[in-house]
């Protein structure tokens, strides 16, 4: 059994920002495996089969910083353990376009992992971190709120959609061949886009 969260803001006015990710991501499963979202657990909850596994779904709706009380009480009422949950979030620490899975850690910053890691009591739980960084991120450094409240912008519009569906692709395979075959698979393919991005970073600062 897993319960797959995504991480987000509610409102229109946060719908489509880099912060909301994570809702998008679960909004692109919903859409590939017929899910129907309804309001449950502080959040919008829906229910279905994955790769012939049944999985849990929330989309918190108590804001990013209060994330883990709606995560807490879903995992109370299905008796769930942390090792059950699946996280899916914005990593500011990775350019766009680029996706990891990591099995534990630190909130890295993060405030509403920080929250989940509260109500949960524990680290230990999967995350899949997509990346939201732009190419010029080091210009907005002293403005992380302002840079995660803000819509995609240009080539990241362009491509939101294949970012979003490779998150729930990744979702997919660990739910039918399990976490640690997906990690291995993901992580692989976010070192060969980091070396494009790296090298597409290189040809720009080029005079």
């Amino acid at each position: 059994m897993l319960y797959i969260i995504g991480l987000g803001n509610p409102g229109k006015q946060y719908e489509h920002t880099r912060h909301n990710i994570g809702f998008m991501v679960l909004d692109k499963l919903a859409e590939r495996n017929g899910l129907t979202f309804r309001e449950d657990f502080k959040g919008l909850y829906a229910t279905g089969m994955i790769a012939g596994e049944k999985c849990h779904f929330l989309k918190p709706q108590t804001y990013m910083n209060l994330s883990g009380e709606a995560v807490g009480e879903l995992c109370r009422y299905f008796k769930a353990t942390a090792d059950e949950v699946c996280v899916v979030y914005d990593e500011l620490d990775f350019s766009y376009g680029v996706l990891k899975l990591r099995k534990n850690g630190s909130a890295g910053g993060h405030n509403g992992i920080k929250s989940l890691i509260q109500h949960l009591g524990t680290e230990d739980f999967a995350r899949f971190r997509m990346g939201i960084a732009g190419m010029h991120r080091s210009k907005i450094s002293g403005h992380t709120a302002d840079y995660v409240l803000a819509q995609f912008t240009g080539i990241e519009r362009e491509t939101l959609d294949e970012f979003t569906t490779r998150g729930a692709e990744a979702i997919e395979m660990a739910a039918k061949e399990g976490f640690t075959k997906a990690m291995n698979e993901y992580n692989k393919l976010a070192k060969e886009m980091e070396a494009k991005i790296k090298a597409a970073k290189d040809a720009a600062t080029q005079p």
